[in-house]
């Protein structure tokens, strides 16, 4: 059977007014300072021979890996497989000219097998049909995807993927991190994904300003840093979402809280309680904003304002803000704070912000006490006791001259509620603490619980044990809960009546 056929193709010739170069040509020295052309082509490895069908070894672990595997160390055969599609990838894109980008389809796909074959062919490796599939795919992630990386993007297992230097590459698999077998060739084959990764956004990255905060197609949030910064080579770190949008029944299934907790959360969002979600980072902040996001009435106008956009709301009248890095010559920013400022402008019923690390704190409270009820935000806190203390830290932030004592009367009567998220020991995430702010007493914010976790140890398999329970007590803003419809059993704040019964 021949090798195109073997692909799924049809077995042709490569065209005739497209001879096969003999050797990778040379880039021009404009395209070898861009970031797209960093990387030298890889020579062609060395012809050694090959067993005639050798098993796959190692290089299955370059595939998507099942649920539950722990990643192997790379091997030899790994590394010749990814310097030799690195140099199948520099001769197709030879034949295309200055066609540098072309759209996958099913036109695109025939004339891929058709050329990777030749140019396999002339490598003179002698693969397994395993391994030549699996070369094949390794191709086609470097011209349509994000390289090495497409695989564990693919693997909806891998929840984080953290890349420092070219030859080290963590992933986060049920809650555990672990080195991955995946490998980049160099730090410019790093330098060339960073950009296909934020080209599309219109974001760059370069020694004069070496970070960058960017997001996938899928809106999986993203985040690199190159040298001068990055000591050991370009570092990315990929937050992964879920292509499944989680649900509250999501959460009640995977423990993250009960039943009564999200009928409770349910209630305080449409009754339009202003609440902030607080946790360390990878919690699930954000997940869980977007969950209680999309209880809001279909009818309320909102605005989402984010550095990245992540939140993915089910409501149809959503207007969706993003900030705006400076140009190159340091003008044009647009913060957080002015998206914030000027979203008071566009009669929002509802303000939900991914996250709040800046003076636009203060704005934001502003908002939440100026008519704008229902909003939501996150900010970095451990426990709700912190996140005020982080609140007031965010507020003076802002360059404003105003007292403490005034900052703190601010929060208290803005927030109504927090709801602080937690990742556990054994790498489970769950809200541990839904928490009412009560008002202001001998110049302190007055916090009151309404559930909380109770950490009751570990199992011998490093499992977390543990209880989700409400602590009894009924929230003071109950009235305003009964006035939008929702009479709450007391059985929900764990009353417990005579005989036993909830």
């Amino acid at each position: 059977m021949s090798l195109l056929k073997r692909l799924g193709g049809a077995p042709q010739e490569p065209p005739a007014n497209q001879p096969l170069p003999s050797s990778p040509p040379a880039p021009p020295e404009e395209s070898r300072q861009a970031l797209t052309h960093l990387a030298p082509p890889p020579p062609p490895p060395a012809e050694t021979p090959m067993p005639a069908a050798p098993g796959m070894g190692g290089l299955s672990a370059l595939a998507p890996q099942p649920q539950g595997v722990v990643s192997s160390p790379p091997t030899d055969m790994q590394q010749k497989m990814l310097e030799l599609s690195l140099w199948i990838v520099d001769r197709i894109q030879s034949t295309l000219g200055s066609q540098t980008q072309i759209e996958r389809n099913a036109e695109t796909e025939r004339m891929m097998q058709e050329r990777f074959a030749a140019f396999y062919r002339q490598s003179g490796m002698n693969f397994s049909q395993e391994q030549i599939h699996q070369l094949y795919q390794m191709v086609l992630d470097e011209m349509f995807g994000f390289g090495p990386l497409e695989a564990l993007i693919r693997d909806e297992n891998v929840t984080e993927i953290m890349v420092n230097g070219p030859k080290k590459i963590y992933i986060e698999l049920k809650g555990k991190t672990q080195l991955s077998p995946i490998q980049f060739a160099n730090d410019d084959h790093v330098l060339k994904i960073i950009d296909r990764i934020i080209r599309p956004l219109g974001r760059r990255i370069d020694r004069k300003w070496p970070m960058v905060d960017a997001r996938l197609p899928d809106g999986s949030r993203v985040n690199a840093i190159i040298p001068p910064c990055a000591i050991d080579g370009p570092s990315i770190s990929i937050r992964k979402f879920s292509k499944h949008k989680l649900t509250v029944d999501d959460l009640i299934r995977f423990g993250s809280m009960t039943k009564e907790m999200a009928e409770f959360l349910r209630a305080c969002v449409v009754s339009a309680l202003n609440i902030v979600v607080s946790g360390g980072t990878g919690s699930g902040k954000t997940t869980l904003l977007n969950v209680l996001s999309n209880f809001i009435p279909e009818h309320d106008r909102i605005v989402t304002i984010e550095d990245s956009a992540e939140l993915q709301l089910g409501q149809d009248h959503v207007v969706r803000l993003e900030a705006k890095p400076p140009e190159v010559d340091g003008t044009g920013r647009v913060t957080i704070r002015d998206l914030v400022i000027n979203s008071l402008r566009m009669r929002p019923d509802r303000i939900v912000v991914g996250e709040c690390r800046g003076g636009e704190a203060l704005d934001m409270l502003q908002a939440m006490n100026t008519g704008h009820d229902g909003s939501m935000t996150t900010v970095h806190a451990n426990s709700p006791r912190d996140t005020i203390r982080r609140l007031e830290t965010l507020a003076l932030m802002s360059g404003m001259d105003l007292p403490v004592t005034v900052i703190r009367e601010q929060i208290a009567s803005a927030v109504d509620l927090i709801v602080q998220q937690a990742r556990l020991r054994d790498g489970s995430r769950k809200v541990i603490n839904i928490t009412e702010v009560q008002g202001m007493e001998s110049g302190q914010v007055v916090l009151q619980d309404i559930f909380m976790f109770e950490d009751q140890g570990t199992t011998p398999d490093g499992k977390v044990i543990g209880q989700l329970k409400p602590t009894g007590t009924r929230p003071k803003f109950t009235p305003k809960l009964e006035a939008n419809g929702f009479k709450l059993p007391p059985s929900i704040f764990g009353a417990v009546f005579p005989g036993g019964r909830r």
